[in-house]
Parts: C-alpha cells; structure tokens; sequence
C-alpha cells in the first residue's frame, strides 16, 4: 500500500498564512502572521509565512515579541471559517482520488491511493495531479510526501516546503530520513527531544539504531513507539472517508478575557462552559458519567480534577454544580485564575437504562434537563445571547463570553482517532 500525506502550504504551521495571502495578494511579498487577540489575551502568533520565519517569528511567540523580531510584521487576526472553507474545498479534491481520507488536523491529510493505482496512475503521478489541483482550484500550494505508510508519508511532506513532493521507500528511506534532525519525527516534541539529546541521541539515524530497551527505559512505551516510527513502520492504516471514532468526552476551557479574581467569577464561567459541554453532549445523543475541571493559574501552575456521578447527565446545571465543587475543595487561591474549562467524560448513550430513584435529585435532574434542551431551541433560532442564565449577567465583560461558538480547532491527535 502507498499513502500520500498530503499537507496544504508550509503544511499546517503556515495554513492560516497561505490562505491570507491567496485573499489578499499584496501581502505576499510581506512578512505576515496570523495571531490570536491580544484584547482576549490570546496574543500569541498561530503561524507565520517564510517570509517572517528568517526575521525569528515562531509559532507560540507572544506578538509583542514577534513584533521585535520583525518590525514590518504583518498580524492578522484568524478567520477560522475560511479555514475551514478552504479544507473543506481540499478535501472535495482528494475525494476524486480515494474514499481513504484520515484528517490530521485542519490542513493534513492522509490519502490511501493503494486502490486508484488502476485509474489515475502512479503515486507520484497522482501527487503531481493533486498539487497542480490544488494550486489552480484554491491558489494555494501543497506539499506531498509519498510513502508506504502514514509517518513515513508525513516526513516526506514535511522534507521540502512549500510546493513539492518527496517519495521516501524503502529504497532511499535511510538516505533520506537518517540524517534528519530527531525532532522532525513524529511526536518528537521539544521534552523527547532534550530526553533523547541526553542519551546521544540527535538524528533519526541514531534513534533507529539504538536499543528499544534504552528507549523505553527512559521513555517508557513512547520509546518503543517512536523506535518503530524511526525505522520508517507503521502498521497503522488510513481511516476510511465515512469513519466515525468513538467520542469518549466532551469538554470546553477558555482562556477569560480578565483574570477570575473571586468564587462569584469562577461560578459564572463554570456555567457558561457547563451550558456548552451539556449542549454539546445532547448534540450527540449522550449524558457523561464523570465531570472534570480544569484550572490554570496567573503563575501557569495547572491541575485537573475529576469526580464519578452516581447517575449520568447532560444537566448543566449540575455539571457546574459538581465543578464548582471541585473547584472549592482543591484551589487555594495563590493567584488569580487565568484559563478554566469543563469536560464531560465516560459519556453513555442518553436513552441507556439507568436505576432511578424516588429521590427530588432525579425528578430536578429531568426538569432542568428540559430547560436545557428548550435553552437550545431558542438559541439555534434567535441566537446564543437569546436567552442567558442571570448568574451570566453579573459581569458583562466575562458574561459575553461565548464558548459554544467560539472555541479553537484543535488538532486530530494522531493516536486515540
């Protein structure tokens, strides 16, 4: 079987960036960067064209630092629709050539071209074919990397940017792949990469070669992992279009638009994430048998706590009351709060049988339940701010928050689907 990883522009680091600069074609000479708000205190870059990189511009990078680095830089704030547009459009294409489609995030793609060989050619055939599509279709760039199996395919897209394709086999995998930094292996992020630093371990040549022993001893199953993936295997395969993984949990955060100074602060943002987790949840047909708070401090000190319900729900109110909860019995207040969030998890199908009481709990669990479900009727017809809980009024400025419709895409992780 051969896989093309097919990754828009500067592959999912420079996405936002490329489809700016397709918008906007005076910009393309300029050093640009998408960032987060600053006002929203998300002020940090979300990526950067080649352009800015050599000035110093990094993913992560506050944008007051980026700004330092590169004085002429270009911020735009990101448009996630577009986005989203623009992959959506991408993914039309790769339909064309193969029902094997597995996302990697907003602008990765895995494609299992194994069956279209009759039809549309060679691989590489077939990647020259995609890219030129891509290019005249949407005005934007792809690179491609060939190979016989996803993380292979991944380096090789990743080998040369923006507008090229790379086969990595059997046959040149070691020419190609072993003298490449470690760090560009998959999932070798910078704490693996100072790990494997320690043990004179620089290149994917030598992470190949060193004992799986030594790995796991020093990082555990991921070492024996990442030993299979610098030996250019695996055995993971490309999901098919209409797969459909699992949701185990349901969870929203959010980074305040001023720091949670007091109980009455945290207790507003807990329902307003509650009202979006539960919403998401009735979504889906599901109720969560264990509620989790997340908390991160002004010092960006964290932790995460969890509690087992004896019944599950989809109540938001009482999945904010259980938080809550948690929340006054772990955090001690040595500094303001920066960032919360909420998460529902071991979720069950919301019409599984459940032993019930003769208790007031169940019958307000129902009732409140109901007002929920009502709560998103009016708001999918008049919008969020339609209809609001008081407690929300309180503060105008952490009350307008909307964390339904205003969360951040994230990343497919490429374990777990």
């Amino acid at each position: 079987m051969t896989w093309l990883a097919i990754f828009f522009t500067l592959i999912s680091i420079a996405f936002y960036a490329s489809v700016e600069m397709q918008r906007r074609p005076e910009l393309r000479s300029k050093p640009v960067a998408v960032c987060g708000s600053q006002e929203e205190r998300h002020g940090i870059v979300l990526t950067a064209n080649y352009i800015a990189k050599p000035f110093g511009v990094k993913t992560g990078m506050a944008v007051w630092q980026a700004k330092q680095c590169c004085p002429d830089l270009v911020v735009l704030p990101p448009d996630m629709r577009e986005y989203i547009r623009i992959s959506k459009l991408a993914r039309e294409i790769y339909e064309d050539y193969t029902d094997q489609i597995e996302p990697f995030g907003l602008d990765e793609n895995w494609l299992d071209v194994t069956g279209s060989a009759g039809l549309f050619g060679s691989p590489m055939a077939m990647a020259k074919e995609i890219s030129d599509r891509i290019k005249f279709e949407l005005g934007i760039t792809a690179s491609i990397g060939v190979a016989d199996n996803k993380v292979t395919a991944k380096l090789g897209s990743d080998y040369r940017k923006p507008d090229a394709i790379t086969r990595i086999e059997a046959d040149n995998y070691r020419e190609i792949a072993y003298p490449l930094p470690v760090r560009d292996l998959l999932y070798v992020g910078s704490a693996t990469e100072r790990k494997l630093h320690s043990l004179g371990i620089y290149t994917i040549g030598q992470l190949a070669q060193c004992p799986v022993s030594c790995l796991t001893y020093k990082l555990g199953k991921m070492g024996a992992v990442l030993h299979t993936f610098a030996n250019g295997k695996d055995p993971s395969p490309v999901k098919r279009a209409d797969y459909a993984a699992t949701v185990k949990s349901v969870g929203n955060s959010a980074t305040t638009p001023r720091d949670l100074v007091s109980e009455e602060d945290v207790h507003l943002m807990l329902y307003l994430l509650a009202e979006s987790v539960a919403a998401r949840m009735r979504d889906l047909a599901a109720r969560c048998m264990v509620v989790e708070l997340y908390v991160r401090d002004t010092g960006l000190a964290s932790f995460t706590r969890q509690r087992k319900l004896a019944v599950p729900t989809c109540s938001s109110a009482e999945i904010a009351q259980v938080a809550f909860e948690l929340f006054r019995a772990n955090y001690r207040w040595n500094q303001p709060i920066r960032s919360i969030g909420v998460r529902g998890a071991e979720l069950v199908e919301a019409d599984a049988g459940v032993q019930t009481s003769l208790l007031d709990d169940d019958a307000k669990r129902e009732k409140w339940e109901r007002i929920d479900a009502a709560m998103d009727h009016l708001r999918q017809r008049y919008g969020y701010m339609s209809i609001r809980r008081a407690v929300t009024c309180a503060d105008p400025e952490l009350g307008r928050i909307n964390p339904r419709d205003d969360h951040t895409v994230h990343p497919v992780g490429y374990f777990g689907g």
